[in-house]
């Protein structure tokens, strides 16, 4: 049984880290109650995982270097929302850990509270009932026992946070409706039970199931974290030189002005994200609070600026680097001299490959089209890390592929870097989206209860019409999009889509809606036949 924490545990710890959560990803992934095909919070946080332990084994010996190893794999290697709070956490117990080569009992309270401060910072208006709960009642348990000695500890923080993991069913009520616990606080209990057999050298073994999917799939809600619908406008911007107590009023005036606001970061130096409509106002508070830059901004592309690239890269030009799923479409964006990241729904790219591909597109000035709601915190990740290498970057947060399409449409390398960010934030954002594609559990949705097999509608990410027909689907998606305006339909089809499907869509939309044009591609995406863009 250890007595402290060196260098050595550490490493071990990561490693069955990723052993457990591999071998609990699919239990993990099946807590999720979307219906459509997406990265799934079990695979997301094991591939996190798997860039964590191959951080630390390629690392120097001595606990700095190892913990800063864990803390970077994590950043560089997170996958999806739940890949980036694990970061997060990580990085908290590494600012605690690198104190000394060694972590007493008292050091491994403290670094848990530190990773719960850090995760509960990123989140404006954190929700109880879902991972951050689950990390700050694992802290409480370790630090109410006082002086104890290591194993004591960990015990205390796996059973705090099993307890505090069964509450969420209660705490949230698409998980009460669903019958299941929160997905990321799941994981990291299976992270926590980790830890406490390398401490302890015994697997620990919960004394009730934490577990509770439910046998009736059909109480299955759509648990979104979009925002209010409320606000048109989607702000992100990086601030430097910015106080701590300038942060804390940030926050205060953006939580005033809008929804889903997020603050990312440390030592004068934080990534900002807000939907609002008073763009104006959220930049504006930013300037109060210190130098904000790489300003971008959906659906207002007046307010949308970028910084300029420092020096220390000899990369010349611009260039764009966008995520796409389909050979189709990776033939589309490249023709268009785009590098490609292989990606998508289904298969979220990590900051790391980002990064690479920012760095194979030999520019100066790189803008980054992540083409998925899922992958622009991995963006923002991997446009700061390309910053600190000298390379310009901006993330034009693209939703999905056919807006990145409409600002790839746009791009002019003779305009200043600043305008044509600009330019193409403006065309992604003018452009709504829909997608085609097939549920995969069942669920409770805005247009009623799905069943596995049935075709489902989204329009900009809810599902809108639940049918039987692929085609059928998607004109009436056509339908509902054109009835408020549009000038242009872009239909892209996927590997699954019927054949001429592209061709009897495309006479569809020029016989019922005159006033519009529509072009047609094989983009070969998985899991969805028909992607829609109205522009």
């Amino acid at each position: 049984m250890l007595q402290v924490l060196d260098a050595l545990a550490v490493r071990r710890w990561c490693a069955a880290g990723l052993d457990a959560l591999t071998a609990a990803r699919v239990e993990i992934d099946d807590l999720n109650v979307f219906p459509v095909p997406d990265g799934d919070t079990g695979t997301n946080l094991q591939l996190t995982m798997e860039s964590v332990a191959e951080a630390v084994d390629a690392a120097p010996a001595g606990m700095s270097a190892t913990v800063g190893a864990m803390a970077h794999g994590a950043l560089m290697g997170a996958r999806g929302n739940s890949g980036v709070i694990l970061s997060q956490l990580l990085r908290g117990l590494a600012e605690v850990l690198a104190e000394d080569e060694t972590a007493s009992s008292e050091g491994l309270q403290r670094a848990l509270i530190r990773a719960a401060e850090l995760a509960y910072g990123a989140v404006a208006a954190p929700v109880e009932g879902t991972v951050l709960t689950v990390a700050r009642e694992a802290a409480a348990s370790a630090a109410e026992l006082g002086p104890a000695d290591l194993a004591a500890v960990v015990k205390a923080a796996a059973a705090g946070a099993t307890a505090a993991l069964a509450r969420t069913t209660e705490q949230l009520p698409a998980l009460r409706a669903a019958g299941v616990v929160d997905a990321g606080g799941r994981g990291l209990c299976v992270l926590l039970d980790a830890l406490e057999q390398v401490v302890t050298g015994v697997a620990r073994v919960a004394a009730v199931p934490v577990l509770l999917v439910p046998r009736d799939r059909r109480a299955l809600v759509a648990a979104r974290e979009d925002g209010s619908a409320e606000f048109g406008y989607e702000v992100q911007y990086l601030l430097r030189d910015a106080e701590d107590d300038a942060v804390e009023v940030l926050k205060a005036v953006l939580a005033d002005l809008g929804d889903s606001l997020v603050v990312v970061g440390g030592d004068a130096l934080h990534n900002v994200h807000v939907h609002v409509n008073d763009v104006g106002a959220a930049i504006e508070a930013g300037v109060e609070a210190g130098t904000p830059f790489r300003i971008t901004v959906t659906r207002f592309a007046d307010q949308v600026a970028a910084d300029k690239p420092a020096a220390g890269t000899s990369a010349t030009g611009r260039g764009v680097v966008a995520v796409t799923a389909g050979p189709g479409l990776g033939a589309l964006f490249e023709q268009a001299g785009a590098v490609v990241v292989d990606g998508g729904p289904t298969a979220n790219p990590s900051t790391a490959e980002l990064l690479d591909a920012i760095r194979r597109s030999g520019a100066a000035e790189v803008v980054l089209l992540p083409n998925d709601a899922n992958t622009i915190g991995v963006a923002g990740a991997a446009a700061s890390a390309a910053r600190d290498e000298g390379y310009g970057v901006a993330v034009v947060p693209t939703r999905s592929t056919v807006q990145g399409l409409a600002a790839l449409a746009v791009s002019d390398e003779s305009r200043p870097f600043a305008d044509d960010v600009a330019a193409m934030a403006d065309a992604a954002g003018s452009t709504r989206w829909a997608e085609v594609t097939v549920a995969v559990r069942e669920s409770m949705t805005m247009a009623g209860v799905c069943r596995p097999g049935d075709v489902l509608g989204l329009i900009e990410g809810d599902v809108v019409l639940i049918g039987a027909d692929v085609e059928e689907v998607a004109r009436e998606l056509v339908d509902r999009m054109l009835a408020g305006g549009g000038e242009l339909v872009t239909v892209v089809s996927g590997q699954d889509a019927p054949d001429g499907l592209v061709e009897r869509l495309s006479t569809y939309v020029e016989k019922s809606h005159p006033a519009a044009e529509a072009v047609g591609y094989d983009g070969g995406q998985p899991h969805y036949p028909v992607l829609l863009g109205v522009e």
